[in-house]
C-alpha cells in the first residue's frame, strides 16, 4: 500500500518542488532554496540538487520526539522508524550534516554555518 501511495504522491510532489525551484531561480539566480522532504534520498529526488543537507539526531532522541509529536506508543514509533532508511545510511549521502540532538540553539548555529558555506560557494560561482 505504501509503494502505491508513494508512486501516486511523489511525482506530483517532485513537480511542485521543481516549479518552486524554477521560480526561485527566475527571481534570484543566486539564492539558496531548501526543500524539506523526509523521503528525498529514498525517492531519488536528492539527485536534482547540487547539495544535500541531512538533518538528524541521536536515535533515542528521534524515538522520543516521534512519540511526543505523534502521540505514539514506543512500539508504534519503533515500527515507523524501522520503515524508514536508517539515519546512518542517509548521512552517507550528505554534503552537510546538521545534528539536532542538542536542541534549538546548537541546531541554529550549525544551520548558520551551513548557510555561510553555501553562500560562499555561490559567491565563487
Amino acid at each position: 500500500m505504501r509503494k502505491l501511495l508513494n508512486s501516486i504522491v511523489h511525482p506530483r510532489v517532485l513537480e511542485a518542488q521543481d516549479a518552486w525551484v524554477r521560480e526561485i531561480e527566475r527571481t534570484d539566480p543566486n539564492s539558496i532554496a531548501i526543500i524539506d522532504a523526509a523521503l528525498m534520498i529514498e525517492s531519488g529526488g536528492y539527485m536534482r540538487f547540487g547539495k544535500l543537507i541531512v538533518v538528524w539526531c541521536e536515535s533515542a532522541i528521534q524515538l522520543q520526539r516521534l512519540m511526543l509529536r505523534d502521540n505514539l506508543s514506543e512500539t508504534n514509533a519503533r515500527k515507523r522508524i524501522a520503515a524508514q532508511m536508517p539515519q546512518d545510511e542517509k548521512k552517507r549521502f550528505a554534503d552537510y550534516l546538521i545534528d539536532t540532538s542538542d536542541g534549538f540553539d546548537d541546531t541554529r548555529t550549525q544551520t548558520e554555518k551551513v548557510y555561510r558555506e553555501l553562500s560562499a560557494i555561490l559567491e565563487k560561482a
